[in-house]
């Protein structure tokens, strides 16, 4: 067996306190354990290395050239597994991080509130939230990714294994800055949108269909310049510079509708509304702390009624 197999955490620890304590007696008292066993346990060390690591000197003990030596590496090894073994309970104590897709309209509405007053209970649970198109967050939960997504109820034939808890509903709108042409009292809007870019949810979005069966509905062409986005950042820095319409679920600019910088057109998009609610997979097994989480976003949503 060679040398570096034979050393233990316990030769380490008890050459650490018996040169801290320059005593093989009060080293026993700290590690409490016996005299004889601090004493076989250095004889050990010294087999294990090929030459003493203490020597007597005077009443007490001093470290040898090979124990200063050999004292720098047996600390730092000591302390990088006491930070291992403590990282480790802190993760065992907190779980695996509880993984939330959140689509655009969720993240900006409810996610915050939710997230702040989950934290208030202190629970040491991690969380890790993401933001995509539907389809992709609802694969990611399916795979085990993801433990929850936060959305539109996704059509029938993508639930399969899931189960949806309706938190509100909501409705996509027609999004303007301020001061745009279509605004102005008497302009015929469904006939002039087509004039300005549009920015519309992706093909793979939740949204689309609604989107796709208003503008059918309503006799509205397509318009020739389209940008496909889900990136509600883009949406409203686009929308500040330029005459674009917007086509977006009301959530993600509420704070801008209600501080005046954006507004809707006075179209009926109620056709658009959906609910917006919690999907985990039916086998899921939820923790103590996702439980907390599963509450306090039901707090928020509440909030926003």
């Amino acid at each position: 067996m060679s040398s570096i197999n034979r050393v233990r955490f316990r030769h380490l620890r008890t050459f650490l306190e018996v040169s801290r304590q320059r005593s093989v007696a009060r080293a026993a008292e700290v590690l409490n354990v016996s005299q004889p066993a601090v004493t076989r346990t250095l004889r050990e060390l010294d087999e294990a290395l090929g030459s003493p690591v203490v020597e007597r000197h005077g009443r007490g003990i001093r470290v040898t050239r090979t124990g200063e030596i050999f004292l720098r590496y047996a600390g730092t090894a000591v302390a990088a597994l006491n930070d291992g073994v403590e990282s480790a309970r802190r993760d065992s104590a907190a779980g695996m991080p509880i993984r939330i897709g959140a689509l655009p309209t969720v993240s900006t509405r409810i996610m915050p509130s939710a997230i702040s007053l989950f934290l208030r209970e202190e629970t040491g649970a991690a969380i890790k939230i993401v933001t995509g198109e539907n389809a992709v967050l609802l694969d990611q939960l399916r795979s085990g990714a993801l433990d929850l997504v936060v959305g539109r109820l996704a059509a029938p034939e993508k639930m399969t294994g899931f189960f949806f808890e309706h938190l509100y509903s909501e409705q996509v709108l027609f999004v303007v800055r301020t001061g745009h042409p279509l605004l102005a009292k008497g302009e015929d809007i469904v006939a002039r949108v087509g004039e300005f870019p549009v920015l519309m949810p992706t093909r793979e979005s939740v949204i689309r269909p609604f989107v796709d069966r208003f503008f059918m509905a309503n006799g509205i062409a397509l318009p020739p310049t389209v940008i496909d986005t889900v990136s509600d950042s883009f949406g409203r820095a686009f929308l500040r510079q330029s005459d674009a319409v917007w086509v977006i679920s009301a959530g993600v600019v509420a704070d801008e509708l209600s501080g005046g910088a954006f507004a809707a057109l006075p179209l009926n998009t109620g056709d658009t509304k959906g609910p917006v609610g919690l999907t985990m997979r039916t086998d899921a097994t939820p923790s103590a702390a996702f439980s907390i989480l599963l509450h306090t976003l039901r707090e928020a949503a509440a909030r926003q009624q």
